[in-house]
């Protein structure tokens, strides 16, 4: 072993530079939650109406709505902020009473931001009244854990005698969740995607909701008649046009115009006493806000299931189209076949007849030619069925395409078909003028079977508040009220004209013709496709 030497490495720190800029970007971030979180604290306390009452306290707001966005991970940002807050006042209130202060603000914002996440989930837009709900629940749970530990603290300080805990707890609390409730619904509407927020609200009726807020804020507080909740209208406007951004804007306005008015010794509240006055301006604000937030949720919530109707009606007609191609290609692979070869055997046993010269065959031949004839009418109806299935009908407009179908009509006795109606494209939707399309359709349909006219006529007439879709025709009519088992054509008629909210009349008079009007109200065929 005299021989043998040892050599031991020195251990070496190798610094790598993503890892360092992760923790700077960390630091960054605690830092600017700390100073965003110190500032509210001293715009609360630049509203207080004596130097011991705030209204409201917003930092509880900023602290557990940061923490629920972006993590409980940056927690010492309100330790620092917590830590310059209460060091400022070393002077006029106990340690004791002050770390107390220090803890129950801490795990305020902690539990908020916790309950926060498993009430409402990750990255909520308080677009559902459960949400609301799930935060009011969170925010007035946490803030009553800060009240109860601070008053505690000022209790075993001396700060406070036993008979004022009441009024102290209600006004720690009530200050906590108004804040709470100004400041974390903004965050949550504003934080995640701020140009969205900001496109919601950049418009001259954002601008004039802007300025009709303070103007009906400041109104409803410095005024000495009975119009404390002029401001409500705002709110309400806010709510019903512009969502959550717009609605958590109202409120913060109106909460900073009510209590700055009554903190500079002004408006309707401050006339009250100070316990009064800390009372109402809280509950008002509380109200407010929750008004707001409730009704822009329940507006929300209608707009999203309104998207999900119309979205649905779109798969719903992509189905319904779909499944026409299919039968399309059904009716092509299979009847429509069948029917060429029937034409075809039956053109071959004409000609075999028609080699044989015995008369005693004569109405043979004459039932082969009417076999060929209405195979032939069959093809070519199936043809224009199979065409009308592969496409959208009215595509080109309810006129055009009831003149197309028209021109596939033939019938024994000659039918002519004319449409008339405004070649413009009627003020009417998709689905309407669908159903409009399938019922003259269908009525066209009865007329070439059934009516055994020689003439019909199609009339699309756009009249004072409705549209007008008038069939007639010069056949052998037939009695309307009269039962047909097996019939289905003028029950689907009457099932369409339902579904579109119109009126359908029919009127047949024996040797003379019949006449199927379909009157649709143009607000209800406007309507029809979103209802």
């Amino acid at each position: 072993m005299a021989g043998t030497s040892l050599s031991v490495s020195r251990p070496t720190i190798q610094w790598r530079a993503a890892d360092f800029k992760l923790q700077s970007r960390y630091l960054a971030r605690v830092l600017l939650l700390a100073a965003a979180y110190y500032a509210s604290a001293k715009l609360g306390q630049s509203l207080r109406y004596t130097a011991s009452v705030s209204a409201i306290w917003p930092p509880a707001g900023v602290g557990m709505a940061a923490l629920y966005l972006w993590g409980l991970r940056l927690w010492p940002g309100i330790f620092i902020a917590e830590l310059a807050v209460n060091g400022e006042l070393l002077h006029s209130l106990p340690v004791g009473s002050l770390i107390g202060q220090h803890a129950g603000n801490m795990a305020e914002v902690v539990v908020g931001a916790v309950l926060l996440r498993r009430l409402i989930g990750q990255r909520s837009a308080l677009d559902r009244p459960d949400d609301v709900g799930g935060m009011l629940v969170a925010i007035g749970t946490a803030t009553a854990i800060s009240a109860t530990v601070g008053t505690v603290s000022m209790l075993l300080g001396g700060v406070i005698a036993g008979s004022d805990i009441p009024k102290f707890w209600r006004t720690w609390w009530l200050g906590d969740t108004a804040g709470g409730l100004v400041v974390v619904p903004m965050m949550l509407a504003w934080a995640p995607d701020p140009v969205a927020a900001w496109r919601r609200v950049r418009c001259r009726e954002g601008v004039f909701l802007v300025a009709s807020a303070i103007a009906l804020a400041f109104v409803s507080v410095s005024a000495t008649g009975p119009v404390t909740y002029m401001v409500f209208p705002a709110l309400i406007w806010a709510a019903l046009r512009f969502g959550a951004p717009g609605a958590t804007v109202s409120i913060a306005i109106t909460a900073l115009v009510v209590i700055g008015t009554t903190a500079h010794q002004s408006g309707a509240f401050f006339s009250q006493p100070i316990d009064h006055r800390t009372l109402s301006t809280q509950v008002y604000i509380v109200i407010g806000a929750l008004t707001t937030l409730f009704l822009s949720a329940l507006v929300a919530e209608r707009e999203r299931s309104a998207d999900a109707l119309a979205e649905a009606h779109r798969r719903e007609g992509e189905r319904a189209i779909e499944e026409r191609h299919r039968i399309a290609r059904d009716l092509h692979d299979s009847v429509s076949q069948a029917l060429f070869s029937t034409a075809l055997h039956t053109r071959t046993a004409e000609k075999a007849l028609g080699n044989d010269r015995d008369d005693s065959f004569g109405h043979v031949r004459q039932s082969l030619r009417a076999i060929a004839e209405l195979t032939k009418a069959a093809q070519a109806e199936m043809r224009a069925f199979i065409f009308d299935l592969r496409r959208d009908a009215v595509e080109a407009g309810l006129v055009k395409a009831l003149a197309e179908y028209a021109s596939t009509i033939r019938t024994p006795s000659g039918l002519t078909v004319s449409v008339q109606g405004p070649e413009s494209a009627l003020a009417v939707d998709p689905r309407t003028e669908e159903e409009l399309f399938a019922i003259g359709r269908e009525a066209l349909s009865n007329v070439a079977r059934h009516a055994d006219a020689r003439s019909a006529t199609v009339k699309v007439e756009p009249r004072s508040g409705c549209l007008s879709l008038e069939i007639s025709d010069n056949g052998r009519g037939f009695d309307s009220t009269a039962a047909r088992p097996g019939h289905f054509g003028l029950e689907s008629m009457r099932s369409r004209v339902a579904e579109i909210g119109g009126d359908l009349t029919i009127t047949s008079t024996f040797g003379i013709g019949t006449v199927v009007r379909v009157d649709v109200p143009m607000q209800s065929a406007t309507a029809s496709d979103g209802s």
